[in-house]
């Protein structure tokens, strides 16, 4: 297989398509096609009514396969659905259709190599003909793969400017995976790219205060005294990858977890600093600018020995005393 350069979409052999018409799920299938027809007036394409998860299929040299904390996926997904009144996958349903559609395309998973995976995309969206503002009538719920390497372009740590835009707004949709507080985090992406930083960070929406997320990934701080802290705030999305670095970092680093609103002031009371989340993975960073001020993060030994641990979870190498992996055949 040939080597995968950065967060891209490449063609794999198998799509997955399940319909929702007449009030109820009719059977899906995998599709050689990576391209779908729908009504230019469905309300996914004028409206945004659609939401997505991000999973990752890791294949160790035994060519074991395994996906991680796939239920919790599952289970945000449907959180995603229900802000959006969009009709829920069954859990098991939704596990199911992610083993068929990782199997489908079992060559295309990178081989025992930590820099590289498959990632997965599901995804749904508001389809049939709708003119006014409301829910759809039709559903389309679709899985995708790609094999993918590091998110970031700069693969080992990144420099962020603090943004003076919102994300999503305080009782809005920040918590769910929807595809509109992404579309909201293009424009200030790329006003930082443009000044020669690698992503932004935003503030909450309410005061302009307090740390929420680093572009699309949770943020995690580390202190001299050894407290991983993270943001508390109802408009982050709950990342896996930062619950379960909050579990790998008290039982195996002995640090104590602290989950609080972060004065983007203080920030200078970190040692560490880091983007975590499914295509981030954990990304050390560099520096954070905020307004004339950059403070830079020298240190990233505890950062990095979170990313190792997590990932001997994810390939099998350590015990997984958490139920966390699930090996596919």
């Amino acid at each position: 297989m040939k080597k995968i350069k950065g967060f891209n979409y490449h063609k794999c052999s198998f799509t997955y398509i399940r319909e929702y018409k007449d009030g109820k799920w009719y059977k899906g299938k995998l599709m050689k096609e990576d391209h779908i027809n729908i009504s230019v007036m469905s309300p996914s394409l004028h409206y945004g009514q659609q939401a997505f998860e991000g999973i990752k299929a890791y294949m160790n040299e035994n060519e074991d396969i395994f996906l991680f904390r796939i239920y919790d996926n599952a289970k945000r997904f449907n959180q995603s659905l229900n802000r959006l009144l969009m009709p829920e996958i069954n859990e098991d349903e939704f596990v199911d259709a992610i083993k068929k559609t990782v199997l489908a395309n079992k060559e295309h998973i990178p081989k025992n190599n930590k820099k590289e995976a498959l990632y997965i995309r599901p995804l749904m969206i508001g389809t049939g003909s709708k003119l006014g503002v409301g829910p759809a009538d039709e559903y389309m719920f679709i899985i995708a793969v790609t094999p993918v390497g590091s998110y970031f372009d700069k693969d080992n740590k990144i420099d962020v400017l603090v943004t003076n835009y919102d994300r999503a707004a305080q009782y809005g949709t920040g918590h769910v995976k929807v595809g509109g507080n992404y579309a909201a985090s293009l424009y200030p992406l790329k006003e930082a790219k443009e000044l020669g930083y690698n992503d932004c960070l935003f503030l909450d929406p309410k005061e302009h205060k307090y740390i929420e997320e680093v572009g699309a990934a949770n943020f995690f701080g580390i202190t001299k005294d050894n407290k991983y802290y993270t943001p508390k705030s109802n408009s982050i999305l709950k990342s896996i990858t930062n619950d379960s670095l909050k579990v790998i970092a008290k039982d195996y680093l002995n640090l104590e977890v602290v989950e609080t609103k972060i004065n983007i002031l203080n920030i200078n009371d970190f040692v560490e600093a880091g983007a975590c989340g499914t295509g981030a993975l954990i990304t050390p960073i560099n520096s954070i600018t905020y307004k004339d001020n950059k403070t830079i993060f020298k240190d990233h030994t505890l950062s990095f020995k979170l990313k190792e641990l997590l990932l001997k979870i994810q390939y099998g190498e350590i015990e997984d005393n958490y139920n966390w992996r699930l090996k596919i055949t």
